[in-house]
């Protein structure tokens, strides 16, 4: 039995959606899915899917691209906070686990025996992950002087918060309340799609994407929730970093040109547990 993670599915790609099928059947399995499946329900539903019979646990938290609110002819067009509880009811009807639900204990100990929790985030960013010298007025001309754009300023709705800021501060405080009542021999595997801390953010063909990557709220939480691993994407870098001993797993999969077809999607599969 064994915990596995993957991110940023990014199934609007026919390439992505036809490797899916060919995922074989994983048994006693479970699978963290960190964001980033799809800009559709339809795909998101189609990934839960074919997901949910191939693992015998679904843990799952949006994405930034899972929340862009883009207008399909014939649909409504939810925005916010109603676009991402109708992700949430979605993944409920396929049995999977989302950050509004209790965290979940893995059958197994530790490795010293102690109980392990996984704890499921929807935390967003807050423009913090940007140098000291440039103001948040600026952000959007200081990234495009460097390349970088974000399509979340155009489809990721805050609504019914004045701004993606607010949004990411309120996901912080409930989710930091719901950790602290921890028991406090517990142990944790902490899983959101944006990285927890800004020093292991690798990006070098777009280093001005980084306020778009995280908040500074969360880089102690390894420490102060005692997480055995933090499980991220968002960044389409797949990579392994140890802080204070803790195991932070960047496992993206991302878009075509990112990853071999040959291989399949199971080959990106990261064993966290």
């Amino acid at each position: 039995m064994r915990l596995l993670a993957i991110g940023d599915l990014h199934l609007s790609s026919p390439v992505n959606r036809e490797a899916l099928h060919g995922i074989s059947d994983h048994g006693d399995d479970w699978l963290i899915i960190a964001g980033d499946v799809a800009e559709s329900l339809e795909h998101q539903d189609l990934a839960f899917k074919e997901l949910g019979q191939r693992f015998a646990k679904l843990i799952w938290v949006p994405g930034n691209h899972d929340l862009w609110s883009v207008p399909r002819e014939g649909s409504i067009t939810r925005r916010g906070v109603a676009r991402y509880r109708a992700m949430v009811d979605l993944a409920r009807s396929h049995g999977a686990v989302t950050p509004e639900d209790p965290f979940v204990e893995w059958p197994l100990p530790g490795p010293t025996g102690e109980r392990l929790i996984i704890a499921p985030l929807f935390l967003l960013y807050d423009y913090s992950f940007r140098p000291a010298d440039v103001d948040r007025g600026d952000i959007r001309r200081w990234a495009r002087e460097g390349g970088a754009l974000c399509g979340d300023e155009i489809w990721l709705r805050p609504d019914p918060f004045p701004s993606r800021e607010a949004w990411c501060w309120a996901r912080c405080r409930d989710a930091e309340k719901r950790l602290e009542a921890l028991a406090p021999d517990c142990r944790t595997v902490l899983v959101n799609h944006w990285p927890m801390r800004a020093d292991l953010i690798h990006i070098p063909r777009i280093p001005r994407f980084t306020p778009w990557c995280g908040t500074v709220l969360t880089e102690d939480w390894h420490r102060r929730f005692r997480a055995l691993a933090v499980v991220t994407g968002h960044l389409h870098t797949r990579r392994t970093d140890i802080v204070d001993g803790c195991r932070f797993e960047e496992v993206s999969l991302g878009y075509p040109r990112q990853w071999r077809k040959e291989d399949g999607i199971e080959a990106y599969f990261r064993t966290i547990l």
